[in-house]
């Protein structure tokens, strides 16, 4: 049974749709705030689908995962409360307290940093508003921060194009299940550290 070619098939249809672009900016905007899903599974194919406009939704989810990010922030500043038990209940308790205590040691280089972590962004845009942390260096530093992450993305996968279309097919299935397999790996790994 094949559970992989077909999702990447499937992704790869949405990523050339009309509409691709609002799908792109509205996962950007729920992903910094409340949403699981990061923009890159969207991101990334539509790159390779159109290497011409790797700029272009770059700067796209970008802008709008900082939009959401702010979100995320106005979240933790006016409902830290009401929110902190949820994200503790999803499973990241322990990351919010990583997060926590990385504010305390490296303030706003956090958010930037935050950008390439494997802890959900999310987390961090909360955190930030919970801690009342200043505005503008938030905004500031999640543009860097997740602008060169998405910047990233895109233009590497722009620049290889199609190609890389083409030649990851074949391959996807084993990827797909190479990726859940180190996954739970690292998760199992991660829970062994916290003990």
């Amino acid at each position: 049974m094949k559970l992989f070619e077909p999702l990447y098939d499937r992704v790869m249809l949405w990523s050339r749709h009309r509409h691709a672009p609002r799908y792109l900016a509205a996962l950007s905007f729920a992903e910094s705030s409340f949403f699981p899903v990061p923009p890159d599974v969207m991101l990334a194919p539509m790159a390779a689908a159109r290497p011409d406009r790797s700029v272009r939704l770059a700067f796209i989810t970008t802008l709008f995962s900082v939009l959401g990010g702010v979100l995320g922030y106005v979240i933790g500043w006016l409902a830290f409360g009401l929110v902190e038990p949820w994200v503790i209940a999803a499973g990241y308790g322990e990351e919010l307290l990583q997060a926590k205590d990385w504010f305390d040691v490296w303030g706003v280089w956090v958010v930037l940093v935050a950008g390439f972590s494997p802890i959900p962004y999310k987390l961090f845009t909360i955190t930030a508003g919970a801690l009342s942390m200043a505005l503008l260096p938030f905004v500031i530093a999640s543009f860097i921060g997740r602008g060169a992450r998405f910047f990233a993305v895109a233009l590497l996968i722009g620049w290889l194009g199609p190609r890389v279309e083409q030649r990851l097919r074949p391959y996807m299935e084993w990827l797909g299940w190479l990726t859940v397999l180190l996954l739970v790996a690292a998760a199992v790994v991660y829970q062994m550290q916290g003990r």
